[in-house]
């Protein structure tokens, strides 16, 4: 699912009757594009009503085995959910009736289709635009957690990491994605050498092939390491440790010392300090 904000004003009319406008709005502003009906499919107001976009999204839902091609988002229109929220959230968060809302939404749309809840991504995420604001986007690690709990699952939520970022988090998915077998350079730079070996590494994993490291992906992708092990997932984490100022050799040899500094993190994260960096270490080393 990919969410978005219409980039319009943050209305203090929480009305049903507004909610339609804003609707019909769109609709009418995406018939004068030539479009043959809204291109997201759900809209949600800022007073907490979901509506249809296009046309049947909500009949294909229903049933879960059908999907109407969206036209919200280049490249992806064939594969995800496309839900628009009411406003602009650069720098404010949306109304609570209306969070409260796409929580609902999310929560049954993943019922539906059988998506994971930590599946839910911004607009950003795939193309080059600020949407959904940088308020309403920093807000979705706790929306992935919330549409989890209100499916009644436990997920681990991992940052999502993706084109043009760069650091510690990307040379981690670099080593990993040596690590599986992919062709890549470690210099903690996505660029298209890194996206196109993602894309590769989700196909070989049957998953969608989209280029952005999420849960799903970070999932498949780590390798639990622990003393004895070698290789690019060893040096991943051996780079994680240094980043965070602890004394390890980037050697890719598992050792006594790379074991007592993944213990030292561990305990530092108050976790059990066994010297395994399994999942959930890893999600604490990429976090």
């Amino acid at each position: 699912m990919i969410v978005h904000h219409t980039a319009t004003a943050n209305v203090t009319d929480y009305s049903q009757a507004q909610g339609y406008s804003l609707a019909r709005s769109i609709q009418q502003a995406h018939f004068d594009r030539g479009w043959i009906d809204s291109g997201q499919h759900f809209t949600v107001s800022r007073g907490g009503y979901v509506m249809e976009g296009r046309h049947r999204s909500l009949e294909a839902a229903q049933g879960g085995s059908q999907h109407v091609r969206g036209a919200h988002c280049e490249g992806f229109n064939d594969v995800s959910v496309g839900i628009e929220n009411e406003g602009t959230y650069t720098s404010t968060t949306s109304p609570a009736a209306q969070y409260d809302a796409l929580v609902r939404l999310c929560a049954w749309l993943c019922g539906q289709y059988g998506i994971p809840a930590t599946e839910l991504y911004g607009h950003r995420d795939f193309v080059n635009t600020s949407c959904p604001g940088d308020a309403l986007y920093a807000r979705l690690p706790q929306l992935r957690r919330d549409v989890a709990a209100r499916l009644g699952v436990s997920v681990r939520v991992w940052p999502t990491t993706r084109g043009g970022q760069s650091g510690e988090r990307v040379r981690s998915v670099q080593y990993l994605l040596r690590a599986r077998g992919q062709t890549v350079t470690v210099d903690g730079a996505y660029g298209s050498g890194t996206g196109t070996a993602v894309s590769a590494f989700q196909s070989g994993a049957g998953l969608t092939p989209d280029g952005v490291v999420g849960s799903a992906t970070w999932e498949r992708l780590i390798l639990t390491v622990r003393q004895g092990d070698s290789g690019d997932a060893v040096r991943a984490v051996q780079s994680q440790l240094g980043a965070r100022g602890y004394t390890v050799t980037v050697d890719g040899a598992f050792g006594p010392g790379t074991e007592s500094a993944v213990r030292g993190f561990q305990s530092s994260q108050g976790r059990t300090a066994d010297g395994v960096v399994g999942p959930n270490t890893w999600l604490a080393l990429v976090s």
